[in-house]
């Protein structure tokens, strides 16, 4: 599938808790490197004519004005879980100023909790204002969104299934401790992986910071930033300092060119 020039922002790059971390005061908390202020894990995808996110989460309000963002066609949800899809009413300014409704695509489980969560979107009669939102289910093959190329990559976050994907030669991975070998498969000859390293120590639904390096590893991929950071990881400055060549840590407001 052809893909275009794609510029990634990176909107959050945080756990669910964010860091700081409220009533916090670790050294992490406490750092005034603005890398260590993480909001909650999305990204803005980027072509020369379409734009969309992957993920709605509690701070989407402020993440879409920090990027200066104008205009979005469409969201896409990796899983259910709030801290991934808690700001999709803020979307309902998008309806207002683009004059039409949003493309909302997620996965039978994820637009089930969002009827439950955000029901009054969905009630047959509407209070004026609300979010217009038109869901779409996403396909297990590949497919667009406007020009951009979307595989979806199944991963599991202990017993969840939730959604990876592929933008050409990007792959982005959040919320997993698990990958099954021909999903993996969807991964290999990525150029970009960004993939979960939510802390040093073991945990029972992410990959730990050692568990990403050896994915990366395994899959060959020559260029890797790691996400869905706890402030329980370290500082930006002496994780990144440690990881092998070719490996980051991803921070807020960073932004990658693919071509």
């Amino acid at each position: 599938m052809f893909c275009p020039p794609l510029t990634i922002t990176f909107l959050g790059t945080g756990t669910s808790s964010g860091v700081p971390m409220i009533a916090c005061t670790c050294d992490v908390c406490r750092s005034e490197d603005p890398r260590d202020k993480r909001l909650r894990s999305s990204i803005l995808v980027e072509s020369e004519t379409s734009s969309f996110v992957v993920d709605t989460g509690p701070d989407f309000r402020y993440q879409m004005l920090r990027a200066k963002v104008r205009n979005i066609e469409a969201v896409l949800f990796t899983h259910p879980h709030k801290d991934h899809m808690a700001g999709l009413d803020d979307i309902r300014a998008f309806n207002y100023f683009q004059n039409r409704p949003m493309r909302v695509f997620a996965n039978q489980l994820t637009q089930a909790a969002l009827h439950k969560e955000f029901a009054y979107v969905f009630a047959e009669k509407k209070y004026p204002g609300v979010p217009d939102i038109r869901l779409h289910d996403i396909p297990d093959e590949p497919f667009y969104i406007e020009d951009i190329p979307v595989t979806p990559i199944r991963v599991w976050h202990l017993h969840m299934p939730v959604l990876g994907f592929r933008f050409g030669d990007f792959t982005y991975i959040t919320d997993a401790n698990r990958i099954d070998d021909a999903e993996k498969d969807k991964i290999r000859g990525s150029r970009i992986l960004v993939l979960n390293a939510l802390r040093k120590e073991k945990h029972i639904s992410h990959f730990n910071l050692a568990e990403a390096v050896e994915l990366v590893r395994e899959l060959n991929i020559p260029e890797a930033y790691f996400t869905h950071i706890s402030h329980q990881l370290g500082t930006h400055e002496d994780i990144n300092r440690s990881l092998p060549e070719g490996m980051s840590l991803a921070y807020d407001t960073l932004r990658l060119k693919i071509s």
